[in-house]
């Protein structure tokens, strides 16, 4: 689910940092929307905000729900996402985790926020720093909001 609200300067959507220790000192490519997997038996809406809630640890908004569709990333993987007009303080989250071993092949594990920090963002540094398959989501958001 990509929140955008309209502010002076244009739109800004609320995008994620993957969380642990391979994305600590990335950010172009680091920042995505706040998604996860699901059960094929699970409406994909449903999913969406089932998982906005264990990312970011607060209700998902209410609102008209703007399909953006579909991209396939790099890695194989299938994001579909919704657009909803929404306004949310980054400060509010409070995000799931995720169990890794780290460092690798040490037998220790460690836990790790999914999300280490959202932020807002407006569609020109968006497009710079979010996960290049997901750049499409703007672009489709852009066209919706003309």
């Amino acid at each position: 689910m990509l929140l955008f609200r309209n502010t002076d300067d244009g739109p800004e959507v609320l995008l994620g940092h993957m969380g642990g220790p391979f994305w600590a000192r990335k950010d172009a490519g680091a920042w995505t929307v706040p998604k996860g997997e699901y059960d094929p038996d699970e409406p994909a809406w449903e999913a969406a905000r089932r998982e906005f809630q264990e990312e970011l640890g607060v209700a998902p908004p209410d609102g008209e729900a703007i399909p953006l569709g579909d991209v396939r990333q790099t890695n194989g993987k299938i994001v579909t996402a919704w657009a909803v007009e929404a306004d949310l303080d980054p400060a509010s989250i409070a995000p799931g985790t995720f169990v890794m071993e780290w460092p690798p092949r040490s037998g220790r594990t460690q836990e790790f926020p999914e999300l280490d920090r959202v932020a807002w963002y407006g569609l020109d540094r968006a497009r710079e720093v979010i996960v290049k398959a997901q750049a499409a989501f703007l672009d489709r958001l852009a066209e919706h909001s003309d």
